[in-house]
């Protein structure tokens, strides 16, 4: 009878597991902090005699040379890895057996790295699980641009075969246990579940439902942002990491974390958010000991700089550094324990900045204020706040001289990396507020984002205020537009053209094929001093939702009888009118808000959120 256990490493998203018979075991892709590993092993009082690496991993920085030597196992490594220490090579096809009817067996599969090995655990000859590493996910595959980013068509095409590979050669009844996609940045998309099957799998994944040119398409596509700290992992785990050391680190006084700061070192309070923002040593960083810290620091911290630990117990520091090591964040140069009062010297003043909401937000006059959001061009491509400067959190401790003068107002998706960043640009000086507040809540609180199809013709329809801005080029718009959109090509305006003067002083919605563009003309709109929103999806979305579309420069089509456009769009039955400066729009009375939320007709220059829509009066578009 075998066993696995599973190895949870939450903060960084990935998972290793210990699988075994009643004497002797296997440890598959071990965490730096091997002590959990050798407790659970004790526990199923099973000797680990080998210890088996799919890749050299570059998220983390693996246990296993250190568990090897400790237990005296044997270390499989793909014997393509270029490692600096000894191993036994790994090779496709390779077996070890574990214990009495149970065998451990290599099955190559190349894509997330060159070398990528997965293994399947047999009973009595018979496949009962396989450990992919970062090969076939749930749902998903390991992203292929780790380790060259500038070459991933032939790593992707690759992961396609691998995950048929594993899809042909496996029963349906296989586990499949995969090292990352739990919240790793190593997974090209989330895990889709907790648990999962071959045969489920061959049914679901988008490796093996999709044919391999669109799955190779979209996975490039969909690739989100690597966090910095990647870039040493790999080579720490070629080279052979050191013993972990987790004793704790030498203790600091108010005086000597002063000094710390006065050096340019990172002090970081790893504190709740609500109590960093209450009160704080001035110049000091809040990272959560909660969630992903080890992620977010490691990504924002420049690599190799001393950091002094701020924690408000013992333990809390003990899983700070536990977290950190993961990552190759070793041994904080010093820590403290407790609460600000004990950090501060003898008449320093502790540093405090706002907390709100979405809805705090919508009150605030919009001139006076910088809303910044920090999610990533992921999570902003989905929705966002208009006006708002995008700066990822990654990115804002380099690009602080880009966000101009006024309070900032920061916001993530759920308030975690808003306070990150509040803590930065407190550190740095500035008067910022941190929006506590999951995203949903902007809408909800009548702030413009981007918008669906739906929601844009809402806006821009019979009872609409706003107007629909095509970027797209002529032979496009000609093919097929939205009626009532304004023709406004992105190319023109990025080459400084004016705004069709029916657009001029009005809030805007723009949009194009897919969404990219408008995102683009959204921005440069925005930058000339416009409200803008845009259409998540474009004319793609627009079309699918059914919506009416006119065809031939916004000829109107048979009266009560929508036809299709020369690319497959519906025209519907209204006509447009020409406007004065030849673009084709609908008249429109004004009578709804930004957000999608129907209103009474507003005073001008307002809207039923409070906030003032833009106006020639007011500094909204310009020509």
């Amino acid at each position: 009878m075998y066993f696995v256990d599973r190895i949870d490493v939450p903060g960084l998203g990935n998972r290793g597991y210990l699988a075994g018979g009643p004497h002797r075991a296997v440890m598959i892709d071990p965490p730096r902090d091997i002590d959990r590993v050798i407790g659970a092993a004790a526990r199923r009082g099973a000797r680990i005699t080998h210890v088996v690496e799919t890749h050299v991993h570059n998220d983390y920085v693996t246990g296993g040379l250190e568990l090897a030597r400790i237990t005296g196992a044997a270390y499989l490594v793909p014997a393509g890895a270029r490692v600096a220490y000894d191993r036994v090579p790994v090779m496709d096809g390779d077996s070890v057996r574990v214990e009495e009817g149970l065998e451990l067996r290599a099955l190559a599969t190349p894509g997330h790295t060159p070398h990528h090995t997965a293994y399947v655990l047999e009973e009595d000859g018979q496949a009962v699980a396989v450990f992919t590493g970062g090969s076939l996910l749930i749902g998903s595959v390991g992203r292929p641009d780790l380790v060259e980013p500038r070459l991933t068509g032939a790593p992707a095409r690759a992961q396609y075969d691998s995950a048929h590979r594993l899809a042909a050669e496996l029963p349906d009844q296989t586990a499949v246990l995969p090292t990352h996609g739990f919240g790793s940045f190593c997974s090209a998309g989330a895990a889709t579940g907790d648990a999962t099957t071959i045969g489920r799998e061959r049914a679901t994944n988008e490796a093996l439902v999709k044919d391999a040119e669109t799955f190779v398409a979209e996975l490039l596509a969909g690739l989100d942002d690597v966090p910095a700290y990647y870039a040493h992992m790999g080579p720490v785990n070629s080279a052979g990491p050191a013993p972990v050391d987790l004793t704790p680190p030498a203790p600091a006084d108010a005086m000597e974390i002063a000094a710390r700061l006065a050096a340019g070192e990172w002090v970081v309070d790893l504190r709740n958010r609500v109590a960093f923002a209450e009160g704080h040593v001035a110049g000091s960083v809040n990272f959560e000991a909660a969630g992903q810290l080890a992620t977010h620091l490691a990504w924002l911290l420049p690599w190799g700089k001393p950091v002094t630990l701020l924690a408000e117990s013992a333990a809390q520091l003990a899983d700070a550094q536990r977290e950190l090591v993961r990552v190759g964040i070793d041994r904080p140069a010093a820590a403290a324990t407790g609460y600000p009062t004990a950090w501060l010297r003898p008449g320093e003043q502790s540093r405090t900045f706002s907390r709100a909401t979405f809805v705090e937000l919508a009150g605030q006059e919009r001139k006076e204020v910088v809303i910044l959001d920090v999610r990533r061009d992921s999570e902003r491509a989905g929705g966002h706040v208009a006006g708002s400067l995008h700066i990822p959190l990654h990115q804002v401790r380099d690009r602080l001289a880009e966000i101009p003068d006024g309070t900032v107002w920061v916001h993530c998706a759920g308030g975690m990396r808003a306070a990150i960043a509040a803590s930065l640009l407190d550190a740095a000086g500035r008067a910022v507020v941190a929006v506590d507040d999951a995203f949903a809540g902007a809408r909800r609180a009548g702030l413009p984002t981007r918008i669906t199809p739906a929601e844009a013709h809402e806006l821009a329809g019979a009872v609409g205020t706003a107007v629909l801005l095509d970027v797209r080029e002529a032979e496009e718009w000609a093919a097929g537009h939205a009626i009532g959109a304004v023709h406004a090509p992105l190319s023109a305006l990025t080459a400084g053209a004016s705004l069709p003067g029916s657009a001029q002083g009005r809030p805007l919605i723009a949009i194009c094929r897919s969404g990219k563009r408008s995102r683009e003309a959204a921005t440069l709109l925005e930058a000339r001093g416009a409200e803008v929103m845009d259409v998540i999806g474009g004319m793609r979305a627009w079309a699918e939702a059914g919506l009416p579309v006119a065809a031939g420069g916004g000829l109107p089509t048979e009266s009560g009888r929508p036809r299709a456009t020369g690319n497959g769009l519906q025209a519907d039955a209204g006509r447009p009118a020409s406007t004065g400066d030849g673009v084709h729009t609908e008249t429109s009375p004004p009578a709804a808000t930004w957000g999608g939320l129907r209103t009474e007709t507003s005073p001008p220059g307002t809207t039923g959120s409070g906030l003032r829509a833009a106006s020639s009066s007011d500094g909204g578009p310009v020509a």
